[in-house]
């Protein structure tokens, strides 16, 4: 395995099915030792402080509103994408509240951090699968290709 995903859904019924599988230790040896990870929406959530504590961060569920409240917007993260912007798609998304030591902020919406990074961790409150623009995932696809390089070689 060359990089960790953690996706949208539900940040209970993952955090869940964590517990009951007992993946926690497995899911931060992954990330201890450098292993690119990428949370995306509830993903976000549950990288942070309140559950598995892999980056920094303070998050807020549903903080952009309930389910009627999902949108899309026109966002730049040029650290991921380059420079043009891309589609981020919300769909009851949380948003970083507070940010810690080594929290990088790599995009904002309406003034709140709705792509973290730090080291070997990046949380992105939005859903990249549903733009139908693969950027970010051909992003994480060569972090992994770098990291699998790294500690094969």
């Amino acid at each position: 395995m060359a990089g960790l995903i953690i996706p949208g859904g539900e940040s209970t019924t993952i955090s869940k099915g964590i517990e009951r599988d007992d993946l926690a230790g497995a899911i931060e040896e992954a990330a201890g030792s450098g292993m690119p990870v990428l949370g995306t929406c509830a993903g976000m959530i549950l990288l942070g402080n309140s559950h598995l504590g892999l980056i920094d961060i303070e998050t807020r569920r549903n903080a952009f509103g309930r389910q009627l409240a999902s949108f899309e917007a026109d966002i730049e993260i040029p650290a991921l994408v380059g420079e043009d912007p891309i589609r981020a798609v919300f769909i009851r998304a949380p948003w970083v509240e507070q940010t810690g030591k080594g929290v990088e902020v790599l995009a904002e919406v309406e003034g709140h951090p709705v792509a973290v990074s730090s080291k070997n961790v990046t949380a992105l409150s939005f859903h990249p699968e549903l733009s139908g623009d693969d950027r970010i995932h051909s992003w994480f696809a060569a972090q992994c290709r770098e990291w699998a390089a790294s500690v094969d070689g």
